[in-house]
């Protein structure tokens, strides 16, 4: 998939939105230059941040811990001053489903990708349980079908 390989620096239009290292916003994937071009932009955004966020995790393969950079941490504003906040994780959809062993797919692809899925599955576990810990606060898994409205 082309997407993955996808790499840059993105300049902000809105750097005063943005917290962090101003100079420094890579993108792994032309999904995520999508995702922070929209941040960046849009009215409804009041600060955001990549990579930034740091959840600590275990992982299920070597049972040891590991830190987790969250894609995006969003916050948002309401007329009342009061904040919302997401944690958004930038994945391709079949990510986000348990792989299947199908007829002609080799053996280490399939263990490849269910580790993949595994590890990412614990980091999603701890991210959900990191946001249900703070106030107005809620972790999401932004794929392709969401970030360019594809239907399935």
């Amino acid at each position: 998939n082309m997407a993955k390989f996808h790499k840059g620096k993105n300049v902000l239009k809105n750097p005063d939105k943005y917290l962090g290292n101003k100079d420094n916003i890579v993108y792994r994937s032309s999904w995520e230059k999508t995702v922070m071009i929209n941040l960046d932009t849009n009215p409804n955004v009041w600060k955001w941040t990549s990579e930034e966020t740091v959840i600590p995790y275990i992982s299920p393969i070597d049972n040891r811990p590991h830190k987790y950079f969250m894609d995006f941490t969003v916050f948002y504003r309401d007329k009342d001053g009061k904040v919302f906040t997401t944690m958004i994780e930038v994945k391709p959809f079949a990510q986000t489903q348990e792989p299947v062993l199908t007829k002609g797919k080799r053996k280490s692809t399939y263990a490849k990708e269910l580790q993949t899925y595994m590890v990412n599955q614990a980091k999603w576990k701890h991210a959900r349980a990191l946001a249900a810990t703070k106030e107005n606060c809620q972790f999401v898994i932004l794929t392709e079908n969401e970030i360019f409205g594809k239907r399935k």
